[in-house]
């Protein structure tokens, strides 16, 4: 299976799935120029469309590629994403034929109040809730949802390749170097991403590995963090913990 990255809109990546044989599956397409592109340009064929939320940077291509495709699209349980054949929950498994492929849907509110998850196949597509070394706003729903919802896929294996929605990589290093400044793992992960972005290449897939050692949004748990929590106020508890960092990159701007 090779999985490649399209760049979508300011700075989205729409997650295309494919085989030898030319079939392949693509993970919230925001726009739908550049999964016509690649299709084109790859001679593939759509079979599937997989999706994490509703917002439309996610989805706002759909329609024009149903146009073309009739593909089946799997989506949350959520009246604000139209345009569904089947409905998935937590626990449910997405069986695709062509390219031949085997999701387990994980629901991983706080972001959003429906977001999911799909893992299998050796990678981990998580739409807006986990970035390399960060996480996504809590529009929704609260920390306590959003950390559990994190807990989850950090119990996934360590060698998962994560396929985040976003390339926010080099801003949530940034943030997370406040966090854990004598962290080894994150400035060695800091200087990759800028030697990758520096060649216009981008920072993900990354393993989940990488994350446990470098997020500091997986790491309420770790010294470093806890110390950086008690300096800034926050009250002793990992929910705790992890709505202070969430607080702080919400206004971080470096």
């Amino acid at each position: 299976m090779h999985v490649v990255p399209l760049s979508a809109l300011a700075d989205n990546y729409v997650w295309m799935l494919y085989d030898d044989a030319g079939n392949a599956i693509v993970v919230d397409p925001g726009e739908a120029a550049p999964v016509e592109t690649a299709l084109q340009e790859r001679q593939l064929q759509l079979r599937a469309i997989l999706l994490t939320h509703h917002h439309n940077d996610h989805i706002g291509g759909v329609g024009a590629l149903l146009a073309r495709y009739p593909v089946p699209v799997y989506a949350p349980h959520d009246e604000r994403i139209g345009e569904v054949t089947q409905r998935v929950q937590d626990g449910d498994e997405v069986e695709i034929d062509a390219p031949r492929a085997h999701f387990r849907v994980i629901e991983i509110p706080g972001h959003t109040r429906t977001h999911i998850a799909y893992a299998g196949e050796g990678l981990l597509l998580c739409g807006d809730t986990l970035f390399s070394m960060g996480c996504g706003r809590l529009f929704e729903g609260t920390p306590e949802q959003m950390l559990t919802s994190l807990d989850k896929l950090a119990a996934l294996p360590g060698e998962t390749k994560v396929c985040c929605a976003h390339e926010y990589t080099a801003a949530n290093g940034r943030f997370a170097l406040t966090v854990e400044p004598h962290n080894p793992a994150l400035a060695k992960r800091v200087e990759q991403v800028q030697a990758l972005r520096d060649r216009q290449q981008p920072s993900l897939p990354v393993t989940l590995e990488t994350e446990l050692a470098t997020n500091p949004f997986l790491r309420v748990d770790s010294d470093e963090v806890g110390a950086w929590c008690r300096h800034h106020g926050a009250e002793a508890g990992r929910v705790a913990r992890f709505a202070a960092l969430r607080a702080a990159k919400d206004v971080f701007r470096g």
